[in-house]
């Protein structure tokens, strides 16, 4: 029998099986946790409390335990009908959610919690390497989404905030608008986060950009002088129909979204930019696109 949890590195996986399942309860965090680092429980602070969604009973017990010896206090759940009545009555400030339950699905589970309080963490594992149905959880409102077998410690940053940013050079974006302070801040802000960037600052530029070297992905705004964003979109991916298209526009009109997409862009994002959805968006591509390559 594997033990995932005697070390840092541990992983979620199905081989798990043939622990003791544990019943759906509160784990206070271990005495390892509470007296790691020195000082009595009174001086530190208070322990996030996380709640585990996971059908399987040997793989939540494993998540939990781990947690647990992090220092997190740990609520259990076995479905999504049960996960949502512990967060309305928790409030926790983490949700580690098994994307493919019974009862009510990872999915359908995330959209209620966000729904509820978006200040909520959610991180998504799914056992399954289904890049669509990853991208409907990290549009609903994921902060980070894992495939199995995850590292547990993964799981933890996750939950702290720190995951680790893609390695650089991995993510090559391409970044297309004709307002110089909007790629300036874009491209400080992907920089930033380990991306490769590159600026374009018109259609044309952008289209003879991507057919010297074409990018991962592209953040192409929808409206810019001379051809416009959609037509500009038609055109990259009739050059490089591999890369992902990520449409950015000043106005939020769903009839332009629904043209964009019908063109085949993978999103689209309205100004002012919300950063934090538009680097979900942008993982999502990636993760995707690292799918589609196999």
């Amino acid at each position: 029998m594997i033990d995932l949890v005697e070390c840092a590195g541990a992983t979620m996986d199905k081989r798990s099986r043939g622990r003791v399942a544990r019943p759906a309860a509160s784990r206070p965090p271990s005495r390892v946790a509470r007296e790691r680092g020195g000082g009595s429980v009174a001086e530190r602070p208070a322990a996030r409390k996380v709640l585990v969604v996971d059908d399987d009973p040997d793989m939540r017990a494993a998540v939990a335990e781990f947690l647990n010896m992090q220092g997190f206090e740990v609520v259990e759940a076995s479905n999504g009908l049960e996960a949502l009545l512990q967060v309305k009555r928790l409030r926790p400030h983490g949700v580690v959610l098994d994307i493919m339950m019974p009862r009510l699905g990872g999915v359908q589970a995330l959209r209620h919690i966000h729904a509820f309080d978006p200040r909520i963490t959610v991180v998504v594992v799914s056992g399954v390497a289904d890049a669509d149905l990853l991208r409907q959880a990290s549009l609903a409102g994921a902060s980070a989404c894992l495939t199995k077998p995850a590292a547990f410690a993964e799981i933890a940053a996750a939950l702290r905030g720190r995951l680790p940013p893609p390695r650089r050079g991995a993510g090559r974006v391409l970044v297309v608008d004709d307002e110089r302070e909007v790629r300036e801040i874009l491209q400080e802000f992907l920089a930033e986060k380990g991306y490769d960037v590159r600026p374009a600052h018109d259609a044309a530029a952008a289209i003879a950009a991507v057919t010297a070297e074409p990018p991962d992905v592209v953040l192409l705004d929808i409206q810019m002088p001379g051809l416009g964003g959609v037509d500009a979109l038609a055109a990259i991916r009739a050059v490089a129909p591999d890369v992902k298209v990520i449409m950015v526009s000043g106005t939020s009109s769903d009839d332009l979204a629904s043209r964009a997409l019908a063109y085949g862009a993978f999103d689209y994002v309205a100004k002012p930019i919300d950063l934090a959805y538009l680097q979900r968006s942008l993982e999502t591509a990636l993760m995707m696109k690292g799918l589609e390559r196999g």
